[in-house]
């Protein structure tokens, strides 16, 4: 059982590892293409990876929906339907986000989404500790010491990423919500599907668009495609089979860790000791709202 909780944390580390320098890959594809084309593309690779898990299990006598209701399934192809919205909105802001800041800022801000999430579950009557209300402020310091100018204003770019991570707090809570409805690899596919589809039609409407540039930006885009949506994705449901809700929490907050690293090796990005202090802060936060919540 021990040597089973070390396997599944390692392999919780490699996801955070992928998605953490995902944020570099993300930066370098819009050297050549828009960011709804990057996004729709790879996007659409990340449905192509995940479908054979899901013709497997389709395969088997367990039905793909746990509910048989008729009007329970239609809230679940709603709420499908919602989740991939709500999946194109927030990396669709990311991706733009990425355009005027850095890799490891943005890692560090779509984290807060995490803290988010609880203090957005007080509205639906989930009582809260204290803790979640230490991580909030911790977060919110350390997102002051990262992103805050002179004249107490955040950047654009930072904003983008900003309301990408409040985005996200509800894509998360959809998730919850459906994720014991279904099986999570169909959940994976419509909502990959849908992301996909929705970038690429604004992708068309307003970005030049051509087979060329795309063949240019194929390493980044398979990285955010194969690696960073189909893989990560896949470890982290494997993972979570036997990891300890607390340890997986934790291991995946360090995501954003990577996308500093990422973007220190990468793309040369320079950390102030001031924004250093944000890091630390945010990253503390998260896990003291994780430890408390993941219980």
């Amino acid at each position: 059982m021990r040597n089973m909780k070390i396997k599944s944390d390692l392999i919780l580390l490699l996801a955070a590892v992928i998605w953490g320098f995902a944020f570099v890959a993300q930066r370098i594809g819009m050297d050549y293409v828009g960011p709804f084309t990057y996004n729709g593309v790879r996007f659409a690779l990340g449905t192509l990876v995940v479908l054979p898990f899901l013709f497997r299990n389709a395969s088997k006598s367990e039905p793909l929906l746990k509910v048989s209701h008729p009007a329970d399934r239609r809230n679940i192809v709603i709420g499908s339907l919602i989740t991939g919205f709500l999946l194109f909105a927030g990396v669709s802001l990311q991706q733009l986000g990425l355009q005027e800041t850095t890799a490891g800022k943005a890692g560090f801000i779509t984290g807060l989404y995490v803290v988010f999430v609880p203090i957005v579950g007080l509205l639906f009557g989930q009582r809260s500790h204290f803790t979640m209300w230490i991580g909030a402020v911790l977060s919110v310091a350390g997102l002051y010491f990262l992103s805050m100018t002179g004249s107490f204003s955040i950047e654009h770019g930072e904003k983008l990423v900003l309301y990408c991570a409040i985005v996200f707090t509800f894509h998360v809570l959809f998730i919850a919500w459906l994720s014991p409805l279904m099986d999570s690899f169909l959940l994976a596919v419509i909502q990959f599907a849908i992301c996909s589809l929705l970038n690429l039609l604004v992708a068309f409407s307003i970005e030049p668009v051509n087979i060329a540039n795309i063949m240019q930006a194929w390493i980044p885009i398979a990285y955010g495609g194969v690696l960073s949506v189909g893989m990560a994705y896949t470890l982290q449901v494997v993972a979570q089979k036997t990891a300890h809700p607390t340890h997986a929490s934790i291991i995946l907050s360090l995501e954003a860790v990577f996308a500093v690293a990422g973007g220190w090796i990468f793309l040369h990005e320079q950390f102030t000791q001031r924004m250093l202090l944000g890091c630390v802060l945010m990253l503390a936060g998260m896990m003291v709202v994780q430890v408390k919540v993941a219980r």
